[in-house]
C-alpha cells in the first residue's frame, strides 16, 4: 500500500503536554494549508472510545497487564483501519497522540511484558504502519505527575488508573523513551517539555518541518 500522507506521532510520560500540544501543531499545519487528521490514544473511533473507558477507568484496577495491552492495540488496530490508513491514503497529514511507542514504554518495560510481545502485536494491528516522525515530549517524572494531578483535580472524568501508578513506574516509562530516542534518533526526536507552552509548540515545529517539505502531503 502507497502512502502519500506524513504520520506524526506524539509520544511522553503523563503530564508532559501532549494533548495541548497536539491541538496547537494541528491549528498551525491547517494555517498552513495542510489537511490535518488527529488521533487519539487510546481512542480515536467510537469502538476505541469504548476500549479507553476500560483503560483508563480508575474503577479497573483489577486489569492484568496482558489484557491491558491487549486493549491497547485493540483500539490501535481499529484506529489504523477506520482513520489512519485511509487519512494517509488521502494525503493527509496525520498526528496521533500516542501509537506504538507507548505500548513499549508502558506494557512493554514499565509493566515487563518484553519487546518481543510489542513487536508481534504490533504486526498483527498496524501491520508495518510506523510514523515518520515521532515528538517525545521530555519531562522529569515528579513534575509530569504534578501536572497530571492538578489536571485531574478539575477534570469531572476519572481516568486516572495509569497516573495513580507508582513513581518507580512512571520512572520506567522515562527510561523507555530515553531508549528509544537513543536507538533510533532519526524517528524519535527528544522535546523538552519544561519550557512554556509556545517555546516547546516551536521546538516541535522546527523538528517537523523538514519532514513536511520532502513529505508529498497535501496543501
Amino acid at each position: 500500500m502507497t502512502e502519500r500522507g506524513l504520520f506524526v506521532t506524539l509520544e511522553g510520560g503523563e503530564g508532559c503536554g501532549k494533548s495541548t500540544q497536539m491541538r496547537l501543531l494541528m491549528e498551525r499545519l491547517r494555517r498552513e494549508g495542510y489537511t490535518v487528521t488527529g488521533n487519539v490514544e487510546p481512542g480515536g473511533t467510537r469502538i476505541g472510545k469504548q476500549i479507553r473507558a476500560i483503560l483508563l477507568g480508575a474503577e479497573n484496577l483489577e486489569l492484568s497487564s496482558p489484557a491491558e495491552l491487549l486493549l491497547f492495540f485493540a483500539s490501535r488496530a481499529q484506529a489504523v483501519e477506520q482513520l489512519i490508513h485511509p487519512a494517509l491514503e488521502a494525503g493527509h497529514v496525520v498526528v496521533s497522540d500516542r501509537f506504538t511507542d507507548s505500548s513499549f514504554a508502558y506494557q512493554g518495560v514499565a509493566r515487563g511484558l518484553g519487546e518481543p510481545w510489542i513487536r508481534d502485536l504490533e504486526a498483527i494491528a498496524c501491520g508495518g504502519l510506523k510514523p515518520a516522525l515521532t515528538l517525545c515530549l521530555d519531562i522529569d517524572v515528579e513534575a509530569g505527575l504534578a501536572r497530571a494531578r492538578a489536571r485531574n483535580l478539575e477534570s469531572t472524568g476519572k481516568e486516572t488508573r495509569l497516573d495513580d501508578e507508582s513513581l518507580a513506574f512512571h520512572r520506567k516509562v522515562r527510561e523507555a523513551y530515553h531508549l528509544l530516542m537513543a536507538r533510533e534518533p532519526e524517528r524519535v526526536r527528544r522535546i523538552d517539555a519544561a519550557p512554556g507552552i509556545e517555546t516547546v509548540a516551536q521546538e516541535i515545529w522546527n523538528q517537523l518541518m523538514p519532514f513536511l517539505d520532502a513529505g508529498s502531503v497535501l496543501r
